[in-house]
């Protein structure tokens, strides 16, 4: 066997890992052992859901256990359970990679860390299993995959190589042993054990074992097996028999994420389809968040089977921060992914489920307010989705958005708004831009602006379609500011339902600025699609507004980034008439209106609007050069 046994060197960034676990981290050892039980127990979890479709991996009378064995003479403390088990691959790729992806990014976050919270990143980015490297100075695991009669063992002193042999294990499944080091001994200390395990696993569904000695009268010191958890799962449980602290043990083990959850919601749903529901929301959202493919969902258990981990059927997109336990009662054992996207009864948990995280969220936004707005600076985009979606869900939604305004630095709500409005005001107005600084100047607000009007600064990438699923709120529509056609009035745009919608809005009489305009047009005719005087300036000579429908620059080039065929949009320049600015541009007009000068003045004036709105300048040396030329002529 010893022939056999092959030494591989740790890929870079694991040795990286494991000299910051080693020689990093002082307070919370106690985490090793949390992290461990948690892989044992998944590995029983992974064990039942691949026997569902392949019986044979199960052994007759199978029982799943989780063993704790302390061994004061040999100084060390295995971990041990007969679930899924791994092979001599498994052990060469997963224990010698770390994670397969986010590593760099812990090594740097572990790194950065201080030392009382270098702790809590461990099990964040799959590395839960060097942490027993805070305790041990050698570590062991011996594995036999389930299918498999062949066993090997993996060991490593946590330096720079780590060495796979044969091995003999009777049953399938997986021993880490930990050889401890010098000032570790507590940890062999049976109550000091129990305690931890009644601490952080005691919701664990799997029974947990501890090898015990026992005085007898008869035998003298006799070694047993007793179970120190409860043995069935936390969300089975009654409310009231459930502490917070295990609560939020069961969200540390479904997300390895050191930090309490924000809140959590606990329900069991009885009628035509029965399932329990124990739901938590984090604190801050993970890395990936917002990636395509992000993974999502919460656990799904049939009748407290462990069937599948981030069961995305069972929750929306835009709900993808949420995690949690899901337990039918009706789903077949077999069920699958395929299967799960066509039944009614995964369609119907879906409702119930959104449903009871958007009173979750209600009932933080009520009850603890700068909680909840905390919530929505980190997930806010994220929900906002599901405005866009699943329009059916508007109601409580709207309830929950908040936006940034032209009024304050905080957050405010839909409800915060309209309770703000002016006396006559009948609209809801919002701009959509890059950021609230650029939107909170912009010259297209500046007759909101002087009547004292309230505008909602969207900033947000999703806000676009979002925006379109609030419709309207207590019968006052929402209207873009940034668009054609705004009413300083206080009315809202009339809807154009008699027509084909093609109709434009009724163009203003330019009077003496007539001739003005159609140069404005012919300079300009190969970027904007109309030029047009303005009601909404009050201070600025010149802005760019959209047509109805139409998309903000800022998103109009994230598009094109993804689609480059993408039909160019030509927006409207609307001129400021009682601005002293185009009072003079008039004047020269009239003088020689095909004049350079003109010209020039024209085309800076719309290379101002591009610049107001932030986006970038088709021929910046040119405006350079323009800007000099008119300082020297000044």
């Amino acid at each position: 066997m010893a022939a056999a046994a092959k030494t591989q060197k740790f890929k870079a960034e694991v040795g990286q890992v494991l000299n910051l676990v080693i020689n990093s981290l002082y307070s919370d050892k106690d985490i090793f052992l949390r992290e461990l039980v948690s892989n044992a127990a998944d590995a029983l979890d992974k064990l039942r859901f691949e026997s569902l479709a392949k019986p044979e991996l199960t052994p007759d009378g199978h029982e799943p256990r989780i063993r704790l064995i302390p061994d004061k003479v040999a100084r060390t403390l295995t971990i041990w359970d007969n679930g899924i088990g791994m092979s001599a691959a498994s052990l060469s790729k997963d224990l010698g990679t770390v994670a397969h992806s986010g590593t760099r990014e812990f090594a740097e976050k572990l790194a950065a860390a201080q030392q009382g919270a270098a702790a809590t990143l461990i099990g964040q980015f799959g590395v839960g299993f060097y942490s027993g490297y805070l305790v041990a100075d050698k570590v062991e695991v011996v594995s036999r995959a389930a299918g498999s009669a062949e066993a090997h063992r993996w060991s490593s002193d946590g330096k720079d190589s780590f060495t796979v042999e044969p091995a003999q294990r009777d049953a399938i499944g997986t021993s880490v042993i930990l050889h401890l080091k010098g000032d570790q001994e507590g940890y062999l200390d049976e109550y000091k054990l129990r305690d931890l395990v009644r601490r952080y696993s005691d919701f664990i569904s799997h029974k947990i074992e501890l090898l015990v000695t026992r005085d007898s009268e008869k035998d003298g010191e006799k070694e047993k097996l007793e179970v120190i958890n409860q043995a069935n799962a936390l969300w089975t449980r009654p409310k009231s028999e459930i502490t917070e602290e295990q609560y939020d043990e069961l969200y540390r083990h479904l997300t390895h994420d050191w930090e309490k959850p924000l809140a959590h919601t606990h329900f069991q749903v009885e009628g035509t389809q029965m399932f329990t529901g124990l739901l938590f929301v984090p604190k801050r959202p993970p890395f990936d968040l917002m990636a395509p493919d992000a993974p999502s969902g919460v656990r799904l258990y049939v009748r407290r089977v462990f069937i599948m981990d981030e069961c995305d059927a069972l929750l929306p997109r835009w709900l993808r921060f949420v995690r949690g336990v899901i337990d039918s009662d009706d789903l077949p054992l077999n069920v699958s992914r395929e299967l799960l996207q066509d039944s009614s009864t995964v369609r119907t948990i879906k409702k119930q489920v959104s449903r009871r995280v958007l009173d979750l969220l209600l009932d933080l936004a009520e009850s603890r307010p700068d909680d909840y707005l905390e919530f929505f600076r980190k997930f806010g985009p994220v929900l906002k989705e599901g405005l866009h979606f699943d329009p059916s869900y508007k109601d409580k939604l709207q309830k929950l958005v908040r936006y940034e305004t032209s009024k304050g630095d905080e957050l405010r709500s839909l409800g915060q708004y309209v309770a703000g409005m002016q006396e006559g005001q009948k609209a809801i107005y919002y701009a959509i831009g890059p950021s609230k600084a650029l939107l909170e100047h912009s010259p297209q607000l500046e007759g909101l602006r002087s009547k004292g009007y309230e505008v909602l600064l969207m900033t947000d990438g999703v806000d676009q379609w979002a925006v379109e699923g609030l419709g309207e709120l207590d019968g006052k529509p929402f209207v873009n500011a940034m668009e054609e056609g705004l009413s300083l009035d206080g009315e809202a745009p009339k809807d154009d339902a008699d027509n084909d919608g093609d109709e434009k809005p009724a163009a203003k009489d330019p009077g003496e600025l007539g001739p003005l305009l159609e140069r404005c047009k012919q300079i300009l005719a190969n970027n904007v699609g109309e030029v047009r005087l303005s009601d909404r300036l009050t201070d600025s000579p010149v802005c760019l507004v959209l047509p109805k429908g139409g998309l903000p620059a800022h998103i109009e080039r994230l598009m094109r980034v993804h689609q480059a065929d993408l039909p160019s949009q030509k927006r409207i320049l609307e001129l400021n008439p009682k601005h002293s600015l185009i009072a003079k541009l008039r004047e020269e007009h009239a003088r020689d209106g095909a004049s350079t000068k003109v010209q020039e003045w024209v085309e800076m004036l719309y290379d101002q609007a591009l610049l107001a709105e932030g986006s970038p300048l088709p021929d910046p040396i040119r405006f350079a050069a323009r800007v000099a030329t008119l300082m020297q002529n000044a």
